[in-house]
């Protein structure tokens, strides 16, 4: 066995702190750099982080939001600091400790799992694309993040943030609240400043979501902008790794740093004429006089009046707003659960047969075969209905796959298309969830109210979230959706909401959501 579970490998001692710990907690991406350029070392950046894991994931509040330390993190850190003091740095993420989703490869020794005990030997020792591209700017991989197992595919009973390998993601803001899936490690640990900032990846709102009710700001980027080689996939239609950060900035330098083409993945091919600072314009970003189309989807009062303040901020910033109706996409969604449970087998079983030979699982048939077999602890809570119903499918040739593919992509595009078209607007903004719902392992998800994530995600079109404050003390999210390669638009809108409301407000660990003394009655 090639690689410890993540609770032993959690618990194996950290190297020895240097005794001057940096201040890592809520700090941004430029401030860790003007701290390394004034003399602070990434070596003491990363061991800070490592030590704040060390107190919070296994211990303390018990977010189990990282689900393997790299062990080569402090090296990567002092290589930094050697390229720093011969002032060959390689780019703004040099020393920048980041984490990294359990779905995506690494080079580094640790098992890429997506929270599965199939994957427990996945040690490729190679870099996903996009991973490559971070370590070319010299970002440290501090190690991978927990995630909704298999990617949140496996069942449509399951409770988000809950994998066999590194148990149930906790909220940091009610910690008995879901980190929502399937990136819920890297909304919690990002939140929780358990490094500057982390990749995770969307299907359909993975990224959105979990960043939403962690109080982040996550960019689902349009799909084919980053690499998918070498991320354990679902659906080759609607598969793209997202930043996710504290702030936009911090999302934006990570942004420009993931794009690029990359043979192994045809979508790619022109993502180099869009690759570029996202980050350089966003102090000039301005909403004056710039229409934006408002979609108020039914969601609770509390929420609205949330969403209504938001509202108020970007046009206090000038933004024309122009309300709109949600076209009927009555057929979208069915359309799109035929199409992910036909890529699933398709692409699952591609990627499985390049795995090491260490790992038995080579099919979705092997794994649908290995939970039965080790069902005490790959399905104690839920079982795998999805997986069932993927293998029984037909593949990309048949005709109610394509059909089902058609139907949802030109209903989606459509769908924000005419939204965008009927407000004159490059810019549709709407709620991105509700607030975080409990965690179930008796009844799974108990998911309510709006939603930004569908058709962004099927149609392929980027989708920003920004944190908007809290709802009952639990964070809720923003959404600014455009059509294909509108990245730059969204970020500087996101930008501007962000800095003139200064919605985010850090994490406090609570056991529970504080209800007031209502619940005692009044006599």
């Amino acid at each position: 066995m090639r690689r410890l579970t993540a609770f032993v490998l959690l618990a194996t001692p950290l190297p020895a702190l240097a005794q001057a710990v940096p201040v890592v907690e809520e700090q941004s991406i430029d401030q860790l750099r003007a701290a390394m350029a004034g003399g602070a070392s990434s070596e003491g950046v990363t061991r800070a982080y490592l030590a704040r894991i060390a107190a919070m994931d296994r211990a303390g509040p018990t977010l189990r939001a990282v689900i393997a330390i790299n062990p080569d993190a402090v090296a990567q850190a002092r290589a930094s600091d050697a390229r720093r003091k011969a002032g060959k740095t390689l780019g703004p993420l040099d020393g920048v400790p980041l984490l990294i989703k359990d779905n995506i490869e690494t080079r580094d020794p640790v098992a890429t799992t997506a929270g599965s005990l199939a994957l427990k030997d996945n040690v490729t020792g190679r870099d996903a694309p996009v991973v490559a591209l971070l370590r070319a700017q010299g970002a440290v991989i501090l190690g991978k993040t927990n995630l909704s197992e298999w990617a949140n595919i496996r069942s449509i009973k399951s409770m988000s943030g809950w994998s066999a390998v590194g148990g149930l993601v906790r909220n940091p803001y009610a910690l008995d609240r879901t980190a929502c899936g399937s990136s819920s490690g890297t909304g919690a640990g990002i939140a929780a400043s358990f490094a500057a900032a982390g990749l995770g990846t969307e299907t359909d709102g993975s990224v959105v979501c979990p960043s939403s009710m962690n109080g982040l700001v996550g960019l689902k980027p349009t799909v084919g902008l980053v690499s998918r080689t070498r991320v354990v996939p679902i659906s080759h239609s609607q598969d793209t790794p997202g930043p996710m950060a504290r702030s936009v900035r911090d999302a934006a330098i990570l942004f420009s740093a993931m794009i690029g083409a990359d043979p192994a993945d045809p979508a790619t091919a022109g993502a180099g004429k869009y690759r570029k600072d996202y980050a350089a314009g966003l102090s000039k970003a301005s909403l004056k006089d710039v229409r934006i189309a408002v979609l108020r989807p039914d969601m609770p009062a509390p929420l609205a009046a949330r969403f209504d303040a938001a509202l108020a901020v970007l046009k206090a910033q000038g933004a024309v707003l122009v309300d709109v109706q949600r076209p009927k996409t009555d057929k979208v969604g069915d359309a799109e659960f035929t199409v992910l449970k036909v890529e699933l087998k398709t692409d699952l079983d591609k990627y499985l047969a390049t795995t090491p030979a260490a790992v038995r699982t080579r099919t979705l048939a092997d794994v649908i075969a290995f939970d039965k077999a080790n069902a005490a602890t790959e399905m104690p809570y839920f079982g795998q209905e999805i997986f069932d119903m993927a293998q029984a499918t037909k593949g990309l040739a048949d005709a109610d796959y394509m059909d089902a593919r058609a139907t949802s992509l030109e209903g989606a595009k459509g769908a924000i298309d005419t939204m965008l078209k009927a407000a004159g607007a490059t810019i549709l903004v709407e709620p991105t969830y509700g607030a975080p719902w409990l965690s179930d392992p008796v009844y799974g998800d108990q998911f309510s109210g709006p939603s930004s994530s569908e058709l962004p995600a099927i149609s392929g079109y980027p989708n920003l979230t920004v944190p908007m404050g809290l709802v009952h003390g639990l964070p809720v999210g923003v959404s600014f959706i455009g059509q294909a390669y509108s990245e730059a638009t969204l970020l500087g809108a996101g930008y501007v909401y962000e800095q003139a409301a200064r919605a985010r407000i850090a994490p406090r660990y609570l056991p529970t959501v504080d209800a007031g003394a209502g619940l005692d009655g009044n006599r």
